[in-house]
C-alpha cells in the first residue's frame, strides 16, 4: 500500500485473505474470567497446583482441558517454588525403631501457623506410624506438656497405649511430667537424634502434605476451629481423624 497498491491489490499480490487483516485474537478477552478465578483460588490455597485449581475451576463453571489451565498458570506466573532436593539418607542407615505393625508405634509432633490476623496456631498431631492413620489433631494457642498428656490419654482411653512414641527432643516431649506419665504408662519412647527429622518421617509427611494442604490455608481467615473440624469436630479439642 505504501508503493500505491490498495488493499485488496496488496492482498491479492501476496495470495492474504482481506479478513486476516483485521484479525484481532479474542484469546486475551476469553480468558479473562477464568484467569480472575485462578487467581482468587491460588490466593486462597497457595500450596495447590494447576491440576487441583482446574477442580475448583469446573466447580465455578469454567470447566478446561488440563493443558489450557497449565497455559493459563504459567501465564498468570502462579508455579508452585520448586522443591529442594532432600539429601537422600544411606540405606545402610536404618530407621530406628520401625513399626511392624499397628499401635504399636506413634509418633507425634507439632506444627505451628498464623491466622491472618496474626492470632498464633499450634496443633499437636498424633500418627500410627504403621497404618498411616491420624489418631489425633489438638489445636491451641498455646500446647505445654499437661495438654500433651491430655490428648494422648483420650487416644489412649479408646485406642489402646502403643509401645513406643516417637517425636523430637522439644521441650514438651521430654520435660519431666511427660516422661513420668509415660513411665507409668508403661510406654517407651523413640526420641529421633537432633537434627535428623527424617526419622520421624510419617508425622512429618502428614503434617506438611495433608495438614498444610488442606488445613492451613483455610485456617488463615476461619482460625483453629476450621482446622478442628478437618479432623472430625469443631472446637480446639483433640479428634480422631483418618489420613
Amino acid at each position: 500500500m505504501e508503493r500505491g497498491h490498495s488493499q485488496r491489490q496488496a492482498c491479492e499480490l501476496i495470495e492474504l485473505p482481506r479478513s486476516m487483516l483485521q484479525y484481532r485474537s479474542v484469546r486475551a478477552e476469553r480468558d479473562a474470567p477464568a484467569l480472575d478465578a485462578m487467581r482468587r483460588i491460588a490466593a486462597t490455597y497457595p500450596r495447590y497446583g494447576y491440576r487441583r485449581v482446574r477442580i475448583f475451576l469446573r466447580r465455578e463453571g469454567h470447566p478446561m482441558s488440563p493443558e489450557r489451565v497449565c497455559r493459563l498458570w504459567r501465564a498468570a506466573g502462579l508455579q508452585l517454588p520448586r522443591r529442594r532436593p532432600r539429601r537422600r539418607v544411606a540405606n545402610s542407615r536404618p530407621r530406628p525403631l520401625p513399626a511392624s505393625g499397628p499401635n504399636q508405634v506413634w509418633a507425634y509432633d507439632f506444627v505451628h501457623d498464623a491466622c491472618a490476623n496474626g492470632q498464633k496456631l499450634k496443633c499437636l498431631t498424633v500418627i500410627d506410624e504403621f497404618t498411616r492413620e491420624c489418631l489425633a489433631i489438638g489445636v491451641a494457642g498455646s500446647i505445654r506438656s499437661a495438654r500433651v498428656i491430655d490428648a494422648l490419654t483420650r487416644v489412649i482411653s479408646t485406642r489402646g497405649a502403643p509401645a513406643f512414641l516417637r517425636s523430637d527432643n522439644g521441650p514438651e516431649f521430654v520435660s519431666k511430667a511427660i516422661l513420668e506419665w509415660l513411665a507409668e504408662a508403661k510406654i517407651d519412647t523413640a526420641l529421633i537424634d537432633p537434627g535428623k527429622p527424617w526419622q520421624n518421617g510419617a508425622d512429618e509427611s502428614f503434617n506438611d502434605d495433608a495438614l498444610r494442604s488442606r488445613c492451613a490455608s483455610d485456617a488463615c481467615t476461619g482460625g483453629r476451629g476450621i482446622i478442628s473440624r478437618a479432623a472430625g469436630r469443631s472446637g480446639p479439642a483433640d479428634s480422631p481423624r483418618s489420613s
